[in-house]
């Protein structure tokens, strides 16, 4: 049997730049720049910032801790720190199950649009109804799903070394300097409407750094926080198994403090740029009315900006959406080799049948997803209020609700049970002095608890009427 003990990464940089591709991802580029938008720029960076230096750190700390001490996957690590508890792994098994097959989809669209942009096919793209058009297609939204899955499974196929960590090394720097490079141009964009009104990519900036405080109450601030917090989910991929599978991988030697920290900063960075790329182009062409576009930014709004940039913007479009493939496809291998990884322990089997056996269900369960749209639409209202089709549940599923109950469970273990000791000597192993031991104890027995507690509340639709109960009683 190929035992998945026997991968592992080569050293730091190589584990950094993978679990650092795992965290850029959709979440950074796609959501994070439109709850920007929604929150008031500056508000929203500030408070997002404050939760992945406190929370983020602790959490993504003890996700990849957790693998590194017990050398398994999430679906077995959790009863290696008490034989009571392995059923929190199995559970969290169920996410990256359940993200692979809504991910790859939303990765087909991002193929279907390169293609049409290599075409030059820019303004049919802008043009009204077609993305809706696009998702309801009975066949073209699977061929372009199935695209994506083999660029995803061909990675996860070569292993950790040849596949996760090589890809990682190659992508990431090219996916940064496409960022960087995107960003500076929305800058420099100027724009002159039908009402003789001008806006520049500098004005879009001001509004997207500095914080908007009017109108603001107690309320408000409380769904910033609360977005901003399922945002530092879906970014830093944890409470998703990902990051304990990624640090089975990594060799004891490791700064692993020291490791987390870069983590961070690569995924906050590529966050607030992909921020300062969006919404300055946006705001110069289609002013304040473009920034609500909320989940439509990325496959609506944009291209109507790229098409108003006449021949430059097809080729922007291009880079962009190259730039977005990149960024999903490092998450996407994270999320498949997760599950890969997770079933060679349980069935003990090699890579290879296990990468095989995973990419036909996913493969099956993501033509039901395209078909959520068309032969099985429906809409339903979700407990948070939201309505959504087949793959919006999945995404409140997995996100809302799974990860931050993993995430409670998680803290009561390593908090209360095993003792935050359990991590820090991991930590400690390598040799490297861990100066937050103190910050990190408080965070993961008293603070992230009630935070993520609160957090599924919110996503349960519980939250506002125990606030409103409770408020009646004073």
């Amino acid at each position: 049997m190929e035992q998945q003990k026997k991968s592992s990464f080569t050293g730091s940089i190589g584990f950094v730049l993978a679990a650092a591709g795992s965290a850029v991802g959709l979440g950074n580029i796609w959501r994070f720049p439109y709850l920007a938008a929604k929150h008031g720029g500056g508000l929203f960076l500030i408070v997002y910032i404050a939760l992945v230096l406190l929370f983020g750190f602790a959490l993504l700390l003890t996700d990849i801790a957790i693998g590194r001490r017990t050398g398994m996957n999430a679906g077995n690590a959790y009863g290696a720190i008490h034989k009571k508890w392995k059923w929190v792994g199995h559970l969290t098994f169920l996410v990256p199950s359940i993200i692979l097959m809504y991910y790859i989809v939303i990765g087909g669209w991002i193929i279907k649009y390169i293609v049409e942009f290599l075409m030059f096919n820019g303004a049919e793209v802008a043009a009204d109804g077609y993305f809706t058009s696009f998702i309801k297609s009975p066949v073209a939204p699977i061929v372009f799903m199935l695209i994506y899955l083999a660029l995803t499974a061909v990675v996860v196929y070569a292993g950790v070394e040849k596949g996760i960590e090589k890809f990682s090394k190659i992508v990431m720097p090219i996916l940064l300097i496409m960022i960087i490079g995107i960003a500076a141009f929305a800058l420099t964009l100027s724009h002159t409407d039908a009402n003789g009104v001008t806006r520049t990519g500098l004005e879009g900036a001001w509004i997207y750094i500095v914080p908007n405080l009017e109108g603001l109450t107690l309320s408000k601030f409380v769904d910033v926080v609360l977005d901003a917090a399922t945002q530092m989910f879906y970014s830093l991929s944890v409470a998703m198994g990902i990051m304990i599978t990624y640090g089975s991988y990594v060799k004891k030697d490791v700064n692993l403090s020291k490791s987390v920290t870069q983590i961070q900063l690569f995924d906050t960075l590529v966050a607030c740029l992909a921020g300062l790329m969006v919404i300055p182009a946006v705001f110069a062409f289609s002013g304040m009315d473009g920034m609500t576009a909320g989940p439509g930014l990325m496959f609506i709004a944009l291209p109507k900006v790229f098409n108003q940039m006449g021949i430059a913007g097809n080729i922007v479009g291009i880079v962009f959406f190259i730039m977005v493939a990149f960024a999903a496809l490092t998450s996407s291998v994270s999320i498949m080799e997760t599950v890969v990884a997770s079933c060679m322990e349980y069935f003990k089997k090699t890579r290879k049948q296990m990468s095989l056996l995973v990419g036909i269900i996913a493969a099956v369960c993501a033509v039901i997803i395209c078909m959520g749209y068309n032969v099985f639409y429906f809409e339903l209202t979700l407990p948070n209020g939201t309505v959504g089709q087949l793959l919006d549940i999945a995404d409140y599923v997995s996100n809302s609700v799974l990860m931050p109950l993993i995430t409670v469970l998680t803290c009561i273990l390593i908090g209360w049970i095993a003792k935050p000791k359990w991590v820090i000597e991991e930590v400690e192993a390598s040799g490297h002095k861990f100066g937050k031991k103190t910050l990190f104890t408080i965070v993961v027995k008293f603070v992230a608890p009630v935070v993520m507690t609160i957090l599924l509340l919110d996503a349960l639709g519980l939250f506002d009427p125990i606030v409103n109960f409770i408020a009646g009683l004073f």
